[in-house]
């Protein structure tokens, strides 16, 4: 899926984005460590102690990887992409991450109507369960 994503990608978008591949290890870290403290607010220090502790090779690769290289490339931005990350944890049933996403959109500055209209987009795409999870997780975390 991955590929076949990319490939899609890569015919809306010709060019690869030069800037992001050139990037040194130290800015991937820094700008991870940048962007997930966003995403994750009040609980970055603990959501860290909790991936260390698991393994550091994790942490890592969490920081480096995930927040740095995919999160904080340029194209598109942090609101934008934690929508995404809320559809597809939606989607998966991934309530826990889903959870802490819904937060990230809202720490990365997105309106709550924007939030709620990404899970209802889902409608009649998702089963109707997972649908109905989200919009529940989605109250849970606005009431907060």
């Amino acid at each position: 899926r991955a590929l076949n994503a990319t490939r899609e990608w890569r015919r809306v978008v010709p060019e690869p984005v030069a800037a992001a591949a050139a990037a040194p290890p130290a800015q991937w870290r820094a700008d991870g460590e940048r962007t997930c403290a966003v995403v994750y607010g009040r609980f970055y220090q603990r959501l860290r102690e909790n991936i260390r502790h698991l393994h550091p090779a994790l942490d890592d690769w969490m920081i480096v990887e995930g927040h740095g290289k995919v999160l904080s490339r340029p194209g598109l931005d942090l609101g934008r992409r934690e929508l995404c990350i809320v559809a597809a944890c939606a989607a998966a049933g991934q309530d826990r991450q889903l959870h802490s996403h819904l937060h990230g959109a809202l720490n990365a500055g997105v309106a709550p109507g924007a939030v709620g209209d990404a899970i209802d987009a889902l409608g009649g795409v998702v089963p109707s369960h997972l649908l109905e999870t989200a919009r529940l997780l989605w109250v849970r975390v606005r009431g907060k």
